[in-house]
């Protein structure tokens, strides 16, 4: 805990400065603080605070001095559990970090074969796109091939028509 008055440290008997400073419990119980402090220097002092139960505690530090009030507060959580538990959870997290790690190497290697095969099925798409282009191409040629064929038996049959009208109209 440190406590200034425009960048200044105070220095007072932490058991006036900081009398009204408490703690509340996970319980909803507020405990004081007041005794609890210690002088490091001048302006900085320290607790050493036990928690007693599991859960989340709020330290609301109250400093008083010449007139002035100033609050500060700061929330810790408390978790119960010996070094064994500890423990146990790092060989907990070592086997995940393991299996995580397998399955990484796994997913390259599957990701190496993944990248030649985008390039075969690129290479392929160019491959059909030339030959549908090809293919228009010659359906185009072929088109035009019959259209030209085609023009002039339409124009026979409308002279065969035209004769034959011209010989019917000729007899009546």
């Amino acid at each position: 805990m440190q406590t200034t008055s425009d960048g200044l440290l105070i220095g007072d008997d932490p058991k006036d400065l900081l009398q009204t400073t408490h703690v509340h419990l996970p319980s909803g119980k507020v405990e004081t603080l007041s005794n609890a402090f210690s002088t490091l220097h001048q302006g900085l002092y320290y607790t050493d605070y036990t928690p007693k139960e599991e859960g989340t505690y709020v330290f609301h530090v109250v400093s008083f001095s010449q007139g002035t009030i100033s609050h500060g507060s700061v929330a810790t959580n408390v978790l119960s559990q010996d070094l064994g538990g500890i423990s146990n959870q790092i060989i907990k997290l070592n086997s995940v970090l393991e299996e995580t790690s397998n399955e990484l190497d796994t997913l390259k290697s599957e990701i190496k074969g993944f990248g030649s095969t985008l390039e075969s099925a690129s290479s392929n798409i160019d491959t059909s796109v030339t030959t549908i282009s090809n293919s228009v191409v010659n359906i185009e040629e072929a088109s035009s091939q019959l259209n030209s064929l085609f023009f002039p038996i339409v124009a026979s049959i409308g002279i065969i028509v035209a004769l034959q009208i011209a010989i019917l109209a000729r007899r009546r």
